[in-house]
């Protein structure tokens, strides 16, 4: 399965590593890779997650406050955020239109 980011899930993904690295040398690497195994988890049983309406899904990283919203079909998986969980839920809304 073809993995592809809405550009501004790739922004906010780039944005959180940038974050997460000015606060300690290493943590945006830690949390890259945490974003990452969730990215792997979802390409690997997409079904997995509880639906967040009848296309979305949300899969969370273990360490850090963040969930990966997507959706996909049998030949790609499409993230639509990566959605920090303390802030404003629905934001993302806007770009599955």
């Amino acid at each position: 399965m073809k993995v592809d980011f809405h550009p501004e899930a790739e922004a906010e993904l780039t944005a959180a590593i940038d974050y997460y690295e000015t606060c300690e040398s290493g943590l945006g690497l830690a949390f890259a890779l945490e974003a990452n195994l969730a990215l792997e988890r979802a390409v690997k049983y997409p079904t997995a997650w509880a639906p967040l309406n009848t296309t979305f899904r949300r899969t969370l990283l273990r360490r850090f406050p963040f969930g990966l919203i997507y959706t996909f079909d049998e030949n790609i998986l499409l993230v639509v955020a990566v959605m920090n969980l303390h802030r404003e839920p629905g934001y993302w809304h806007s770009r599955t239109e």
